[in-house]
């Protein structure tokens, strides 16, 4: 046992540890500086308690999957595969509704958000469909059972209706795919013309009313992306709210609970959505600096993580969750910063909410089971 536990010390990959405490360091420091002015129940710290809590129970979860042999999950695979459909099917009938979306199966405390967990689930999945092939994808054909491989949870999270989410299972795919070795021109023209059916879809919406999956308020988004101007009260306020904070950080930001935007309640979704403009009003852009340095340092040894694995599914695993994380991060901060749209995908290990903060410290686990067995090491 003695000689097992100094394997497990000696294997870690402290770096990636490390930065993910910080993460959530930072995180618990900005929560509470985005809710202190808005106190629930009288208590002021009532977000903070819960982010910290939830922390830990991501923490406790991250090491249980690090004692989990990770190739345990290749075969698992169908099972967790029709788990995860089960789930989003059965949200879309039990499930707790909010903002016009129905995401959320009521579990007490802490309401579980199927589609959160479907994220992990897909990478844990889709890598398995993958490292069973001998070669990688290289005509239209054998793109076709991954797109429905991914396509069918997708449109289940799409009837939620969650754009965001299902954006997410897209960058995952492609991300997966082509660290497979599929064939990244196939993947660019896939890509551009998924795109371009996007693109199409709303302009034949907006010019000949056709009927799109989307709530009222989620295409009133896009087009406020298109025209922040359009709606500066209404759909365009998070936005103009959200530059202004930005804005007004400048180098070294107004200082830590001192951010007009923020704590005079102007910045709407302050501490979900929008944190990021939040830490951009307050610490300014040195603040946004280390932040993102932390995203790239998390980035980069997972990626490492991907090259050392022992067999394809490791390798993979660690890609999807490499691609999922710079797909978040890619998003949130530029939905902050007005170049990418409204989605309402959270910030990974920054903002408030249990779900996601959970989800990424077990995808981190994952990267640890992954960095433990690289040289075949068993328990």
């Amino acid at each position: 046992m003695r000689h097992w536990g100094r394997r497990v010390f000696r294997n870690l990959d402290y770096v990636l540890l490390v930065t993910v405490l910080l993460l959530v360091i930072f995180s618990v420091m900005m929560v509470t500086s985005a809710t202190l002015h808005r106190p629930v129940g009288g208590d002021p710290y009532f977000y903070t308690k819960k982010q910290a809590t939830w922390a830990i129970l991501g923490f406790a979860l991250m090491v249980l999957m690090v004692l989990v042999d990770y190739i345990n999950f290749q075969r698992w695979a169908p099972y967790l595969y029709a788990g995860m459909l089960a789930l989003l099917g059965l949200v879309l009938f039990l499930g707790r509704a909010s903002h016009g979306s129905q995401r959320w199966l009521p579990l007490g405390g802490l309401d579980l958000q199927p589609s959160e967990t479907g994220k992990l689930l897909i990478i844990l999945c889709l890598a398995a469909l993958l490292s069973r092939r001998t070669t990688p994808i290289r005509g239209w054909a054998e793109f076709v059972p991954v797109l429905a491989f991914v396509g069918l949870p997708m449109l289940l999270v799409i009837r939620q209706p969650d754009l965001g989410t299902s954006l997410v299972f897209a960058g995952i795919m492609l991300g997966v795919l082509f660290i497979s070795g599929a064939c990244w021109q196939k993947l660019a023209l896939l890509t551009g013309g998924g795109l371009g059916a996007v693109v199409a879809a709303f302009f034949l919406h907006l010019r000949h009313g056709l009927r799109l999956p989307l709530l009222p308020h989620q295409i009133s988004r896009l087009v406020v992306f298109l025209d922040p101007q359009v709606d500066p009260l209404g759909t365009g306020y998070h936005l103009r709210q959200s530059l202004i904070a930005v804005g007004a950080g400048n180098i070294w930001g107004q200082g830590l609970f001192s951010g007009s935007q923020n704590q005079l309640k102007f910045l709407p979704e302050q501490h979900t959505d929008f944190i990021f403009a939040v830490i951009g009003e307050e610490l300014g852009l040195v603040g946004v600096g280390v932040l993102l340095l932390l995203y790239l340092i998390l980035l980069v040894r997972a990626v490492r993580i991907a090259g050392e694995a022992r067999e394809t599914y490791g390798t993979l695993v660690a890609g999807g969750v490499a691609a999922m994380i710079a797909f978040h991060v890619l998003v949130n901060v530029g939905m902050a910063m007005g170049v990418m749209p409204i989605t309402g995908l959270p910030l990974p290990f920054m903002s408030y909410g249990g779900n996601n903060l959970i989800l990424n410290f077990a995808a981190v686990g994952l990267l640890e089971s992954i960095r433990l067995r690289r040289h075949g090491i068993f328990f």
